[in-house]
């Protein structure tokens, strides 16, 4: 070996970008986001001193939401963005300023790696993971509304069957803030197909300061839905391709509405409450 091919096997391999993006058409009108796609952590940070077992969980990433949100980008020649790395990691849903951006214990799991991390090591990893997540989408939506295509923004989840002894009953959810013009239209279609048990802001409720919609879609006045989907319908290839069949054809007519996609300001019950601390 040659000492310029044996200094090159020595350096270290360039760490993946934290972030997936798949080419769309702008005039498409949507914008597919995945934040929890990934349950990969960086080898510098190890397993963060958790059994393999525990990244197969919920806790590292939102199981099938990636394959969702690849197939409804394929059917709808939409631009999606995806994170590349475990919500353990660092949780690009969640405000800089929320408790919970870096999980210290994750329903029932305590996260060695992240019980003794400083606000150093924080920033470390918003500037590492966060920031290019946040610097992507904000760039994906400038493109958009300078071709004057203004997206609406879609993001994907999925949630346990079960948390905390609680059964969810309901097979899907949307959740909103205070725009509706997504949110209302989607949960109509979906309640009007047999056998779905729909939850309107359930399991959660949508109004979550500091969260993806609210930082790149509320604060623009972008149409905008949160979906989220019970883990077990799509875990499987077959239950995602379902779902993404399903939601691509509601979304389909909404995105063609380009009235229903100009930018407006909602008052939000983020801000609300936010106002009335």
């Amino acid at each position: 070996m040659s000492a310029s091919a044996a200094l090159k096997s020595a350096e270290p391999a360039l760490e993946p970008h934290p972030v997936e993006f798949i080419e769309g058409a702008l005039e498409s009108g949507l914008l597919i986001l995945c934040d929890h796609a990934s349950n990969e952590v960086p080898p510098d940070l190890g397993d963060l001193g958790l059994p393999e077992t525990e990244f197969q969980r919920h806790i590292a990433y939102d199981i099938g939401a990636a394959a969702v949100t690849r197939s409804l980008a394929r059917r709808l020649n939409a631009p999606a963005i995806l994170t590349r790395f475990s919500r353990l990691v660092i949780d690009p849903n969640r405000g800089r300023d929320d408790p919970t951006l870096v999980m210290r214990l994750s329903d029932g799991a305590v996260v060695p790696g992240n019980a003794t991390v400083d606000d150093a090591e924080v920033q470390r990893r918003i500037e590492r993971f966060y920031d290019p997540y946040d610097a992507a989408i904000s760039t994906a939506i400038h493109r958009a509304m300078a071709a004057g295509h203004p997206p609406a923004i879609v993001t994907v989840h999925s949630y346990t069957p079960v948390w905390r002894g609680w059964p969810r009953p309901w097979h899907v959810g949307i959740l909103w803030d205070a725009d509706d013009r997504y949110a209302k239209p989607l949960l109509e279609g979906l309640m009007a197909e047999p056998g779905l048990v729909v939850g309107d802001n359930e399991p959660y409720d949508g109004a979550l300061a500091g969260d993806t919609v609210d930082r790149h879609a509320t604060i623009r006045g972008l149409a905008n839905a949160l979906i989220e989907i019970r883990q077990d319908l799509i875990a499987s290839d077959e239950g995602a391709e379902e779902w993404a069949e399903r939601f691509a054809r509601l979304l389909k007519p909404l995105a063609d509405n380009a009235d229903l996609r100009k930018p407006t300001i909602f008052g939000t019950r983020t801000r609300e409450r936010l106002r009335q601390r």
